[in-house]
């Protein structure tokens, strides 16, 4: 998840891509880590947000029952292993090794 500002104050989003701009938290996709966060006012802190933030955000992708019907618990964004987010194979990337002699 990552803070966004606005008019109306700061607001946490979900970010299962983790591509948005900003500081960004991590947070077990249940809604009952959502409830122990908010509980600890986890998410002002971890965010470094000063002032109330609006979670509903979250709230709302945690109830969406099709985010549960996806292939894991990142959703159809959750990377293949062996794969990097472009879909080619890591090892096509590593550095070949040079002998030191």
């Amino acid at each position: 998840m990552v803070a966004e500002g606005g008019r109306a104050g700061s607001a946490a989003v979900p970010d299962p891509r983790r591509r948005l701009p900003g500081r960004g938290a991590w947070l077990h996709p249940d809604a009952a880590c959502l409830r122990q966060a908010e509980r600890r006012r986890a998410f002002p802190r971890a965010l470094r947000v000063t002032g109330p933030l609006d979670i509903s955000a979250l709230q709302e992708y945690l109830e969406r029952p099709e985010r549960l019907n996806r292939s894991g618990p990142l959703g159809s964004h959750q990377v293949a292993r062996g794969q990097t987010d472009a879909g080619t194979s890591r090892a096509r990337h590593r550095r070949k090794q040079v002998d030191p002699s």
